[in-house]
């Protein structure tokens, strides 16, 4: 009698974990993204705010979508009908000055009475440093609207996507990338890049332009077969701040590639001798 209970209860633990693994999935939490409202936020960021309402106007098909204030936002975080996008500052740990402003989708729930930080957060993807930038966020912005509702969907049907947003966006450039012309503006490149590296890693494919909106004109006019460079750092890095760097696909306007490293008085932010010498592997 004593084995059989031992059995009931051992039975009834694993079909409850079972369960509490199977609510606890991304896939489980995104199941009802495309039924939800997505509510995007408008901040007091005229300028970006507008250019997301715009982006979102033109982009977002997978779900039904609102605008909304920030006032509106803290009203309704806390409702588990809602998805909320929005352009959101990131701190890191030990990081004392303003970090990097993300693109970030979030799902609304009782959770969020804690603040934004205790909500689900589905993806996030840097967009400019927390104190601004040069406008040139307000050119990609839609190519990374574009990438959080298409890794949104695609993290809904896979739990390998749900956990690897930098794997999913990676193959888009391991898969073609590689035959494509790159151009890179030369503020987009670390101060450790050398002239050396340069010529070691350059190639008729591979250009460095001088004139950032050179480079970013080739975005603008969708060229065929081209990746543009994008990097977002905090304006006054310190030692707990992060570097991102992305290449976006011109013709599509689709996010390629996104890599992240750690700042140092060495690296310094943008690309590094490492990442040219990525891209220019197997061309």
């Amino acid at each position: 009698m004593k084995r059989f209970i031992t059995l009931i209860i051992l039975l009834y633990l694993a079909m409850s974990l079972f369960a509490q693994g199977k609510v606890t999935t991304r896939r489980y939490l995104l199941s009802d993204f495309t039924d939800k409202v997505t509510q995007v936020v408008l901040s007091g960021n005229e300028i970006l705010s507008g250019a997301l309402q715009q982006e979102v106007v033109a982009r977002w098909t997978a779900s039904a979508f609102e605008f909304c204030t920030l006032d509106q936002f803290e009203a309704r975080k806390t409702s588990s009908n809602y998805y909320f996008l929005l352009a959101a500052e990131s701190r890191f740990k030990g990081e004392e000055n303003p970090g990097v402003t993300f693109l970030t989708l979030v799902k609304g729930g009782p959770e969020a009475a804690d603040g934004i930080g205790a909500m689900t957060e589905i993806v996030s993807f840097p967009l400019v440093a927390a104190q601004g930038g040069s406008g040139r966020e307000l050119i990609y912005i839609g190519a990374l609207v574009k990438a959080v509702q298409e890794f949104t969907l695609a993290a809904m049907e896979s739990e390998k996507v749900a956990y690897g947003m930098e794997a999913w966006v990676n193959k888009n450039y391991e898969r073609g990338g590689k035959m494509m012309q790159i151009f890179l503006a030369k503020e987009d490149l670390s101060p450790s890049v050398s002239e050396k590296d340069l010529e070691k890693y350059l190639d008729d494919d591979f250009h460095i332009s001088d004139d950032t909106q050179a480079a970013d004109q080739h975005y603008l006019d969708e060229t065929y077969n081209t990746l543009v460079g994008y990097t977002v750092a905090p304006a006054d890095p310190g030692k707990a701040s992060w570097c991102y760097k992305m290449l976006f696909e011109a013709s599509t306007q689709s996010l390629f590639y996104i890599g992240k490293h750690k700042y140092s008085s060495k690296k310094g932010t943008g690309f590094l001798p490492a990442d040219l010498k990525h891209f220019s592997r197997k061309r």
